[in-house]
């Protein structure tokens, strides 16, 4: 097989990782968990999200790897939502985007 053909069928690692947490959503919900756990209400609330979306991604983004579950079974029953270590990875990834977005998408 050719280089080319080679470099035509193997996968993107940029492609592949948005592939993972490229949506608007799982952005939001990564974004948001920077600050620390939050309630799924608290997730709700900040990126607008509806419940349905918000569950179908925070599940996603828990079999990816980049967020973790923790129930809380006293009453009143709450669900707290965490970055894992993987997640946390993506930190500087942000801190990088908001700088780019910030110098090239000022008038936008």
């Amino acid at each position: 097989m050719s280089n080319t053909q080679e470099q035509v069928d193997s996968p993107c690692p940029v492609v592949e990782s948005m592939e993972q947490i490229g949506s608007k959503w799982r952005l939001l919900v990564l974004h948001d968990l920077q600050g620390g756990e939050k309630r799924f209400n608290e997730l709700k609330r900040s990126t607008d999200a509806n419940s349905r979306t918000l569950s179908r991604v925070l599940d996603d983004l828990r079999e990816t790897g980049f967020v973790e579950r923790r129930l809380e079974e006293d009453a009143p029953v709450a669900t707290y939502y965490s970055l894992t270590e993987k997640g946390r990875s993506l930190c500087p990834v942000f801190d990088e985007i908001e700088s780019w977005a910030d110098r090239w998408l000022e008038g936008i």
